[in-house]
């Protein structure tokens, strides 16, 4: 593992970046229109600087305070995007060296998800946690064709290939995302395979494609896209967290996992925007859902309907915002422009938004 990001290193930036130049255009095969990110340079430096203080210890450890201050994949993934976003290299760089160092211990390629700081070993957990190996993979690649940093190449197409080997389910024709490398498919749970449609990175899919051509990511982006459709067509309309998709054309909530629409699912609407997706009949039912009286953003039973709680910091309530501002032109509200990070979950969520919105609809910030 410790040569993870040195072997391969003869992929040269300048082909990468074409082929990363190439892969995000909206083309047929992909069926649903693609706006690039350009996500570098995105984030103004004094958002960034407050979250890098408040989250980011010196060795490059994104840390999820709300947690137990442990670290997890998704944050290290995270904490990449906002970096490249920021232009902050250094920053990036010590975030890739702490994954490098203590979470690819996997033989797979694949990266550990849970780190935890007060335990020994800190590896908790050695199993992945796919949407974290996704959002790493997009980040060193774009960071790889931002600064031409052919290292940052070679590992994104590393992992984009053990992604691709380890995390694709298969029932009959259709071609999924595990949310892990065990424990969630067919043989391995009774209601297996269950997925998490959160783990769906959408804008990242045609950039990996790029680099792993040899798996269907394009067939991954449509069965999440008509597992998503499946999922909400029910009264309440929102997908639950963890479903299982054992009998194909009737999803469920998966045993053993509260049937929510939580904190996990609430990104859908995020990496849906970021992907330039909006043409989803869905979102507008959840833009009319999030603006309705008094409901807001909320963790909601997709059975009954009943909100379990409503999420009020400005890191959820902010995807409220972009929704209506990506569907209808409206502006964010002013307590909304200015960032205060107090928990790492919605503070990350936060600046997700903000950066897209930046860029992609300036007239609403």
């Amino acid at each position: 593992m410790r040569n993870f990001a040195r072997r391969g290193s003869t992929l040269l930036p300048w082909l990468l970046a074409g082929l990363l130049a190439a892969a995000p255009a909206a083309t047929p095969s992909w069926g649903l229109a693609v706006q690039p990110l350009n996500v570098v340079g995105t984030l103004p430096s004094a958002e960034w600087e407050a979250y890098r203080s408040r989250f980011v210890e010196d060795n490059g450890r994104v840390v999820d305070n709300a947690n137990g201050n442990i670290s997890h994949s998704e944050g290290q993934g995270y904490g990449l995007l906002l970096a490249l976003a920021a232009n902050d290299r250094v920053t990036f760089e010590k975030i890739w060296t702490f994954i490098f160092t203590e979470l690819l211990i996997r033989d797979d390629g694949l990266v550990a998800w849970k780190w935890d700081p007060a335990a020994r070993p800190r590896v908790t957990d050695s199993n992945n946690a796919t949407d974290g190996d996704i959002l790493i993979a997009y980040a060193l690649a774009k960071a790889a064709t931002a600064w031409k940093e052919p290292r940052y190449a070679a590992a994104a197409q590393k992992l984009a290939r053990a992604i691709g080997k380890n995390t694709f389910g298969r029932i009959g024709g259709s071609v999924f995302l595990l949310p892990g490398a065990e424990g969630f498919n067919e043989g391995e749970r009774p209601d297996g395979p269950v997925v998490n449609l959160s783990y769906w990175v959408f804008e990242a899919f045609p950039v990996l494609a790029g680099l792993a051509p040899e798996y269907k990511w394009n067939s991954v982006w449509r069965e999440g896209v008509g597992l998503l459709q499946q999922a909400t067509s029910g009264r309440i309309r929102l997908p639950a967290d963890w479903i299982s998709i054992q009998r194909r054309m009737q999803t469920k909530p998966a045993d053993g996992f509260p049937p929510e629409f939580g904190y996990n699912s609430l990104r859908i609407p995020l990496y849906l925007l970021r992907a330039g997706m909006t043409d989803l009949e869905w979102l507008r039912a959840l833009r009319q859902r999030w603006s309705a009286g008094n409901e807001g953003v909320a963790v909601v039973n997709v059975v009954t309907g009943n909100i379990r709680e409503r999420l009020t910091d400005q890191g959820y309530t902010i995807l409220s915002a972009a929704l209506a501002c990506a569907l209808d032109g409206t502006p964010v509200p002013e307590g909304l422009k200015t960032f205060q990070p107090q928990l790492y979950y919605p503070s990350t969520l936060y600046l997700m938004t903000k950066s897209w919105l930046g860029e992609k609809h300036p007239q609403c910030v």
